[in-house]
């Protein structure tokens, strides 16, 4: 027989009948508030009961948004194993901090795979298109600002615009008389800084342009 506690003994060692009984109430009391770790043997409401003591939302729809990762079904499937509300802001910080610089580089990269696919037809092949290239690059950095080159070859429609221009460039420019009139480079280069040129692509103005540039270097 084990040996009874002391505190549940009376002086005289007899049983202390008071600190038994009151011993016992708060031990049942105790146990009224724990929880219980739910198991698949376990019905739905101690699994209930234990996921609202951890913190567990009620509904999918309390948990935390994200402007860059939110979505419901997520939130779903979040709720189906048991996230808390905590975990949950956890798992958005690590999204932001080692997803959103491989997301940028996957839309960087699929811009630039559409933009290559669309040069690439306008040339009609991969080797017509680097020729192309080539060719556009030396007259830019011959006949237009940098600023101005760099501006225009920012889209394939840019570098189309620029390869027609260089494609229409005839050997005469006509003035607003209608003479013919041979500009020197400097001049033309200053034509060029017009806004008719770089940002309105003002067709005559530019064809001007052009042909000053063809006469003056064919």
């Amino acid at each position: 027989m084990e040996k009874i506690p002391e505190k549940f003994l009376n002086k005289d060692g007899t049983l202390n009948t008071d600190a038994l009984l009151k011993s016992y109430s708060e031990l049942e009391k105790k146990i009224g508030t724990m929880v219980s770790v739910p198991d698949s043997a376990d019905d739905t409401e101690v699994t209930k009961k234990f996921r609202h003591a951890i913190g567990v939302p009620d509904s999918a729809t309390e948990y935390p948004h994200n402007d860059l990762f939110d979505d419901e079904n997520v939130r779903q499937e979040f709720h189906k194993i048991g996230l808390t509300s905590g975990q949950v802001e956890k798992i958005y910080d690590i999204a932001q901090n080692f997803l959103s610089p491989v997301l940028s580089e996957i839309f960087s990269t699929e811009q630039e795979a559409k933009a290559v696919s669309e040069l690439k037809k306008f040339f009609g092949s991969d080797e017509k298109m680097y020729d192309a290239l080539s060719e556009i690059k030396s007259f830019g950095e011959r006949f237009l600002p940098h600023d101005a080159f760099d501006s225009l070859c920012s889209t394939p429609q840019g570098i189309q615009g620029v390869y027609k221009m260089m494609q229409s460039m005839e050997p005469h420019v006509e003035t607003n008389s209608n003479a013919p009139e041979k500009l020197s480079d400097a001049e033309l280069r200053n034509m060029m800084r017009d806004p008719r040129y770089w940002r309105d692509h003002d067709e005559e103005y530019v064809r001007k342009i052009e042909n000053g540039f063809k006469k003056l270097y064919s």
